[in-house]
């Protein structure tokens, strides 16, 4: 996903709690699938993030000498800029794009459904 394009506010803003539970209708079980949404969101901008860097990257050679790379601190300031992974994760549950499931829950209403036992 192109987190560039995020429509997720910079700042922090006040949320409405029944729009966060809405489809759940348990807070707790929305805010952890939105921490696990922000932990993936979070780990995949700070891969892509090193990944620009390393193209900088200087020999080990010249560990005495400190130089600035401009480019390397343009793509740090643009990534600085970025939306918090928390808040982007809280837009995307806003607008139903994370798709999240409860194997219990779905054991409770439907008794013939299996959950694989995977300690066999």
């Amino acid at each position: 996903m192109d987190y560039k394009k995020s429509n997720a506010p910079l700042s922090t803003i006040t949320r409405n709690i029944s729009d966060l539970d809405a489809p759940t209708d348990n807070i707790y079980e929305a805010i952890m699938i939105i921490a696990k949404r922000a932990t993936q969101v979070g780990v995949d901008i700070k891969k892509e993030l090193v990944e620009k860097l390393d193209e900088f990257a200087a020999n080990a050679e010249n560990l005495e000498e400190v130089f600035e790379n401009k480019e390397q601190i343009e793509v740090s300031r643009f990534y600085e800029k970025l939306p918090k992974p928390t808040s982007i994760a809280i837009q995307e549950w806003i607008e139903n794009r994370i798709y999240y499931r409860n194997p219990v829950k779905e054991t409770q209403e439907n008794p013939d459904f299996q959950v694989e036992n995977k300690e066999e």
